[in-house]
């Protein structure tokens, strides 16, 4: 295993003018590998072409599909009845594609969803085009700052399937325990926090993600199923939501993003280099610890997520009045702190700090909003 590189300071994370991006996704990315992708991009494996002009059925691409899909099976140890499918759309496809594959496991056509935030909300929404679909737990009356209460028994025998938003991130909690439904499967939209903590991927039926926060650039999904699930999508899906199709094809039943998911392997392999998802686990819990003590020590700063629930990946807050949160954002994008504004529906702050955020970036937002409370506190 190669010797991880230290931590980025404060002057290389600014170098070349970048800010450092504090954005919910599309997010910030490894340097190194966004270095690495620009140095391959024109001659990609000394074949004199770019990643994006290859064929997607050429030997040197399906070895990209082929390394990408082992490298994360590694990573989070995937038990060998499980599949790794790369699919178009990102994670909103996936509201659709889900309940087309499972929902028709059962004769009652019935799935059970939690809603944690907007985007469960919205997989609520979707889903609701392919059967009977039951929220069968809500934080929406505490305005989603925390994962609500489950009582497993509301899930009925013949329900197809229990699906959870893992992480959060508008609203900023996450699922620290999550919930046991018997025989039925457990689907988890990871977008917001894949390969950033170790998970138990036998707890799941399927588990999917967009790259954009925690992989590589936008667009293209990745896809964990239980192979015995194969086999029950609706009649009307098509072959590029088939879960069984797209697993048949490889993730080349078509011609997929190949850029994106080079990039995807190029992160599996930082990570790798660094330690395994248990390392970035250690480097996230510091990074967040250092934001949430900071939060915690202040007369000055909101937290806005329940302190038993909150996330790793997505740190929210609010200041005391409109016009000291206008004045934060404006002071903080002078100093290079980008994309801190908080979700619509949520306002305030809101600092992403997945994978790809250093510890110096976080160094260096702390370090601002202790001279910003000293100065307006």
């Amino acid at each position: 295993m190669a010797t991880p590189k230290p931590e980025a300071d404060q002057q290389s994370l600014r170098a070349g003018g970048r800010v450092i991006n504090f954005g919910p996704g599309p997010a910030m990315l490894p340097l190194e590998v966004m270095t690495r992708a620009q140095q391959e991009f024109f001659n990609y494996g000394g074949l004199g072409v770019s990643i994006v002009e290859i064929s997607h059925r050429s030997k040197d691409f399906v070895s990209v599909v082929e390394e990408a899909s082992a490298l994360f099976r590694e990573l989070v140890s995937l038990p060998e009845n499980y599949s790794v499918l790369f699919v178009h759309g990102g994670a909103r496809m996936q509201f659709s594609a889900v309940p087309m594959n499972l929902i028709g496991r059962k004769p009652a056509s019935k799935a059970a969803y939690v809603e944690t935030g907007v985007f469960s909300a919205t997989a609520i929404k979707d889903a609701g085009a392919y059967g009977t679909i039951e929220t069968i737990a809500s934080s929406r009356n505490v305005k989603f700052a925390r994962i609500p209460d489950l009582d497993p028994g509301r899930v009925s025998k013949d329900t197809s399937y229990l699906h959870i938003t893992t992480n959060n991130t508008a609203y900023g909690t996450r699922w620290n325990t999550f919930p046991d439904a018997g025989d039925v499967p457990l689907v988890g939209d990871a977008t917001s926090e894949i390969l950033s903590r170790v998970m138990d991927y036998a707890r799941f039926g399927v588990v999917y993600a967009s790259f954009q926060k925690n992989l590589g650039p936008a667009g293209t999904a990745i896809v964990v199923v239980r192979k015995d699930l194969f086999g029950n999508a609706l009649p009307q899906t098509p072959p590029l939501l088939n879960y069984a199709a797209v697993d048949k094809g490889q993730s080349l039943t078509n011609t997929p993003s190949t850029f994106n998911i080079y990039f995807a392997r190029e992160v599996m392999r930082w990570i790798k280099n660094l330690g395994g998802v248990r390392e970035m686990e250690r480097r996230n819990n510091e990074k967040a610890k250092l934001l949430y003590d900071c939060l915690d020590s202040s007369a000055f700063y909101k937290p806005l997520a329940d302190k038993a629930h909150r996330s790793m990946m997505n740190v929210t807050f609010d200041l005391p009045t409109p016009q000291a949160l206008e004045a934060f954002l404006k002071e903080a994008g002078k100093e290079g702190l980008y994309a801190l504004k908080g979700y619509r529906d949520v306002g305030g702050i809101r600092a992403s700090i997945y994978n790809g955020m250093p510890l110096a970036g976080v160094q260096a937002l702390v370090s601002f909003m202790r001279e910003f409370e000293r100065k307006q506190g």
